[in-house]
């Protein structure tokens, strides 16, 4: 309140000076109005111009690497689904509650006795949680990996991505990242002062009478051995993939790794719907393939691990000499994740250590249900007329629209991807919310998946029961029944 005060007692003086205006406090006493509101109302107000006009900043603000990376599929989308009423198949969160166990755990955690767990703890990850991280992964990736040094806690996977980029990549790096991608690495990429360097999943055609599977989508080996260059300085892998919700199989993670080896290149593996796996797919670990724990940082998410995408925890385990750069970007931005979240995914993880593989494993219980989820979400789309990219994993999948395209017609001079346009009409006219594909391209390849979106099935029966009957209700309008 001082510093307006002061700024205004200022510009009233410059004001004066410039202008000559005299007995302004009579007039302002008269008006009841303040100093502000005077200036603003006064039809002649060429010192106040002149004022602004020479306090205006007239270099370039923003850093360069921001550039062309301001918009933001998600703002967009969750702008529409919240304006419109909508059924929202779009962003990637489930809307049924985490397991009894973790929320007991995070209840007991913030109203028990010890008042430490509302304060900072450790930097780099709560000792409860890192510990549990390192036994639980140490397990399952063939290592002993130690708590302090092998474990980063970070806020979500989303920071443990950007400490990856900013930790490990410099100006001329090549990173290449496979499409489609999930839309924040690009960007990441280039905030760091790298490129991008892109190499696609190719469909092949579905055998006959059946729909495709995000399996029918490969890699060329050829192709992907000519991205490794001198430059090349990381691969991001993402398998589980999203959009897609392809499970890259051994093979595939063999012929990457041993790539990454020849060309002495990193990983960064995001696998944070390593558990959301279906058909009796197995999720393979990269940084558990020969040659591989060196060179790979493995991403993970507790958003994704256990439903609770608000509280914002993910983690990155790896070898020290690679986390210890980690380390140094998280502990220079973010510092500290919430303590009580931390503990309370600590005990989450305890109970899911003792019961690993059994009948009980929330883990177990979670890929049988979201199967089942996925499996109805293929029957509506395909009673409604689409046809959807049946996934092995993650809680999406890509459907093909093209049988709608009469409803909005094409622009062919508009710079925005058809998949974009069908999806915000879809929005207002019919109530259901989904992704647009094009968003996980880089621009050059935009336009050939935009007759496909992307929908999450991670939803309870009601909101999937709500999405069938408006496919239902849209297919019989089509067909004029």
């Amino acid at each position: 309140m001082l510093y307006n005060i002061v700024g205004l007692n200022l510009l009233y003086k410059v004001y004066l000076s410039r202008t000559g205006v005299s007995g302004c406090s009579g007039m302002l006493r008269r008006s009841g109005l303040s100093l502000g509101q005077y200036f603003l109302r006064r039809k002649n107000r060429a010192g106040f111009s002149w004022y602004f006009s020479k306090t205006k900043m007239s270099r370039l603000v923003q850093a360069r690497r921001l550039e062309g990376i301001d918009k933001n599929v998600w703002l967009e989308f969750v702008k529409l689904a919240a304006t419109y009423p909508s059924v929202n198949l779009g962003q990637g969160f489930p809307d049924f509650p985490p397991p009894d166990f973790v929320k007991e755990a995070f209840m007991k955690a913030i109203g028990g006795g010890n008042i430490m767990l509302h304060q900072y703890t450790r930097a780099f990850g709560h000792p409860a949680l890192v510990t549990i991280l390192a036994r639980f992964f140490g397990k399952l990736l063939g290592q002993e990996l130690d708590p302090l040094t092998n474990v980063l806690v970070t806020v979500g996977a989303y920071e443990a991505l950007f400490c990856c980029f900013q930790a490990l990549v410099d100006e001329g790096d090549e990173v290449i990242i496979i499409e489609p991608f999930f839309d924040c690495y690009e960007p990441m990429v280039k905030m760091a002062g790298g490129t991008s360097v892109f190499v696609q999943l190719r469909p092949k055609a579905a055998e006959t009478g059946k729909l495709m599977s995000s399996g029918d989508w490969q890699l060329d080996p050829a192709e992907l051995a000519s991205r490794f260059t001198e430059r090349t300085k990381a691969i991001v892998l993402n398998s589980p993939n999203n959009p897609l919700g392809k499970v890259f199989t051994r093979e595939e993670m063999e012929f990457i790794a041993d790539l990454c080896v020849k060309h002495d290149v990193l990983c960064f593996s995001d696998e944070v719907y390593e558990w959301l796996v279906y058909d009796g797919k197995e999720h393979i670990r990269i940084a558990s393939l020969p040659g591989m724990w060196d060179r790979t940082i493995t991403i993970g998410s507790a958003g994704k691990t256990f439903s609770t995408t608000g509280w914002k925890v993910g983690w990155t385990l790896g070898p020290d000499h690679l986390l210890k750069h980690l380390r140094t970007v998280h502990q220079n931005s973010v510092y500290h994740c919430p303590t009580a979240a931390q503990e309370a995914l600590a005990q989450a993880f305890q109970r899911e250590f003792d019961s690993y593989g059994k009948p009980d494993s929330y883990f177990v219980q979670l890929s049988q249900e979201l199967q089942q989820k996925r499996d109805w979400l293929v029957r509506s789309l395909v009673a409604g007329g689409m046809k959807p990219i049946v996934p092995e994993g993650t809680y999406f999948l890509m459907a093909d629209f093209s049988e709608f395209k009469s409803e909005v017609p094409d622009v062919p001079d508009s710079d925005e991807p058809y998949d974009s346009r069908f999806i915000k009409w879809m929005i207002i006219n019919k109530g259901l919310v989904a992704i647009p594909v094009s968003a996980f391209y880089s621009t050059p390849h935009k336009r050939n998946f935009d007759h496909l979106i992307r929908f999450c099935f991670a939803k309870e029966e009601a909101t999937l029961k709500a999405a069938e009957d408006i496919l239902q209700q849209w297919s019989l309008e089509k067909t004029g029944q």
